[in-house]
């Protein structure tokens, strides 16, 4: 699969494959796993234009206070519980 994003986009991208399933992670813990602290907002505003959803596995993301945040993925939120409840998280 060929990605077509921004550099910053892909970075985020290329960092979401890399979270194993049935593990999440903050959008803060992306922004440090990348090397930019204090890019959160950066970081959640490219994982919601992620349009390779599952495939590139943004549902694995989860605000710090523990809800769910957004998912671009088909199907918006109820989506993503969906997707994350299949791999045994329970949010």
């Amino acid at each position: 699969m060929i990605l077509k994003g921004t550099k910053f986009q892909l970075k985020v991208w290329k960092y979401l494959k890399r979270i194993p399933k049935g593990q999440i992670r903050t959008y803060s813990d992306v922004a440090k796993a990348i090397n930019k602290p204090k890019s959160v907002r950066a970081v959640a505003n490219a994982i919601g234009k992620n349009p390779y959803a599952p495939k590139i596995p943004c549902h694995r993301v989860i605000r710090s206070d523990g809800s769910l945040g957004g998912y671009s993925g088909k199907g918006g939120i109820n989506t993503k519980r969906k997707l994350l409840k299949s791999e045994g998280i329970l949010l």
